[in-house]
């Protein structure tokens, strides 16, 4: 478990730093490919998230 949440710390901050480089890009592509990753980790770390939370629930639930 605490495997997980490290990866998702790490998702949560690459996010950021990706979102951080595609707002001060004055690049379009580059805003757009920044763009794009800062999505694409988002959307991984609420998956891990969801994972982690139902991973939670279960072991309560026994």
């Amino acid at each position: 478990m605490q495997d997980m949440l490290t990866h998702l710390e790490k998702l949560r901050t690459d996010a950021a730093e990706c979102a951080l480089i595609r707002d001060l890009a004055t690049d379009v592509r580059k805003r757009e490919l920044f763009s794009k990753l800062a999505e694409q980790l988002s959307a991984l770390a609420a998956e891990i998230e969801s994972t982690v939370a139902a991973a939670r629930r279960e072991s309560e639930s026994t």
